[in-house]
């Protein structure tokens, strides 16, 4: 009941949040304008940003009430501090680029330092469970820093690299992938409802990891209801980078599911990969440059996917493989892993067959 409770309540909070962020959006001009955009957007008149920050108060606020459900376990303060401390330079940052439109050398800034406090707040993945058997630790190279409160600070290299570069990774997978509306809130939604059974599962037994994946799941809901199509109001930059964080950051505690989170979000990270591949070595341009029409879930339009249909599609492939991610094991998902790549494959080249052929 008090997972209902809180999921119900982060719901609320979010809706309302977002209802009252809409309005302050729209009197303050801070708007996504297509006339100002690049031509991948696909909306005739602005909307408003910042939808972000209603998910990331409404979380923390119902996290705030839940306290004595999330402590006392496994889950330090200084954890949830991180968190939290994470959440905020990606909304300020999330403000400071919807209201100013920042250059990309000054936007990744902001997710850098994110991933750096939820280091320095001692979440970071120990190690790398190999699907065939075996463990790589990750832990060889300690350098201690101090200690605090009985408890020690230090930077373990491979760790925290690794931690770094995945939080970079999941972040930048959602920022490209709000291209639709409802796409990244209603994926966020999915993926924390699988971290959310996951944690419950005899295997994981991490009930504190389950209530924050179902207040995040509450709260992406909540928001989802204006940001569906047509939506009313976006997650803008820093709600974009925040739900990546947020999945990356639940991977983590909830025992290094980076199995389970690739699965979740194999598809997006997919086609990330092959638009930077792309780039880089056809276009010859920065992959940070400016967006365009060459995603999967642009290409689903091109086909002759109506938006909600592309948005459905996709949430239906990502509930299929997440769903899977809780019934397999070890090698299994290895294999699974496999399959989703050639799932890819075979989507991308149909959508730019049919759309070649329709040119």
């Amino acid at each position: 009941m008090q997972y209902l409770f809180s999921f119900l309540c982060a719901f609320f909070f979010s809706f309302i949040f977002a209802f009252f962020i809409r309005k302050f959006s729209l009197r303050y001009n801070i708007v996504d304008d297509p006339a100002k955009r690049p031509a991948s957007k696909i909306h005739d008149r602005p909307v408003a940003l910042l939808g972000g920050v209603a998910i990331f108060l409404s979380f923390n606020l119902i996290v705030l009430f839940s306290l004595k459900y999330l402590l006392g376990g496994y889950l330090l303060p200084k954890y949830l501090w991180g968190i939290f401390l994470g959440g905020l330079i990606l909304m300020i940052g999330g403000f400071l680029d919807d209201k100013f439109n920042l250059r990309p050398k000054y936007q990744i800034i902001f997710p850098a330092l994110a991933s750096l406090t939820i280091i320095a707040s001692g979440i970071g993945i120990e190690y790398i469970t190999n699907p065939l058997g075996g463990i790589f630790y990750l832990q060889q190279i300690n350098i201690n820093l101090f200690n605090l409160n009985d408890l020690p600070y230090k930077v373990t290299l491979l760790a925290d690299l690794f931690t770094f570069l995945w939080l970079m990774g999941m972040m930048y997978t959602t920022k490209i992938l709000d291209g639709l509306d409802g796409l990244v809130s209603g994926i966020t939604a999915i993926g924390s409802f699988i971290v959310f059974f996951l944690s419950l599962s005899v295997e994981v037994d991490q009930p504190e990891t389950a209530m924050l994946a179902i207040i995040l799941a509450g709260a992406a809901i909540g928001f989802l209801i204006l940001n569906f199509n047509p939506a009313k109001i976006y997650l803008g930059e820093g709600g974009s980078l925040f739900t990546g964080f947020m999945l990356g950051v639940l991977a983590i505690i909830s025992g290094g599911k980076i199995a389970t989170a690739l699965l979740i979000m194999g598809i997006p990270i997919l086609d990330l990969a092959w638009v930077i591949i792309r780039r880089l070595f056809k276009d010859k341009k920065s992959p940070f440059k400016s967006a365009d029409r060459k995603h999967l879930h642009f290409r689903l339009l091109d086909i002759g996917f109506s938006h909600r249909q592309a948005v459905l599609f996709l949430y239906f492939l990502i509930t299929i493989f997440g769903t899977a991610s809780l019934l397999l094991r070890g090698h299994q998902k290895l294999m699974a892993l496999g399959v989703l790549f050639m799932v890819m494959i075979i989507l991308g080249g149909f959508a730019v067959g049919l759309t070649l052929k329709k040119k």
